[in-house]
């Protein structure tokens, strides 16, 4: 039976809505200026290769900080996903990617990788550990990054440290 009585809900913003409504606007106002930065830059680039990567990147933080934009004035999102997770889990995944950046010079390229998949494998994983899914992790990911690493110096013959 249905209750006639019944009185649609329509969800209000907060202020804590409002305010990670305009927070995401302003980040992917930031992301498309520097996007823009990029290809400002990447003009100036007189070898026309090295030119297709950044290129290629800004035009996409472009566009998709376009849509983030677009999607949060036609559809905001009710929930801000800043207060959840762990901090902890941020701070080692952003360290570990600034870290291998600090070590790629001195160690190369697949020894900075794999430290920053090992932290950030650390910092992403929810489930408990057991020693098959610690073998299994990291025997993937080091294939991976060995695959694209071969990739880029020998199919690409992009120099890398």
């Amino acid at each position: 039976m249905i209750d006639s009585g019944a009185k649609a809900v329509t969800a209000t913003p907060t202020p804590t809505d409002s305010s990670s409504r305009l927070g995401s606007i302003l980040v992917a106002s930031l992301l498309i200026i520097i996007g823009f930065i990029t290809l400002y830059d990447a003009a100036s680039y007189t070898d026309v290769d090295s030119k297709v990567f950044p290129q290629t990147s800004a035009i996409a933080l472009i566009l998709f900080s376009t849509l983030a934009i677009g999607k949060q004035i036609i559809q905001p999102t009710a929930v801000s996903g800043i207060e959840f997770g762990s901090w902890w889990r941020r701070i080692v995944l952003v360290s570990s990617m600034l870290l291998a950046c600090a070590l790629m010079p001195y160690t190369g390229l697949l020894i900075a990788c794999v430290l920053t998949f090992v932290l950030g494998l650390i910092a992403s994983m929810h489930d408990e550990w057991t020693n098959r899914k610690a073998i299994v992790y990291f025997l993937s990911g080091l294939s991976i990054i060995v695959c694209f690493y071969v990739l880029f110096k020998f199919v690409l013959h992009v120099p890398l440290p």
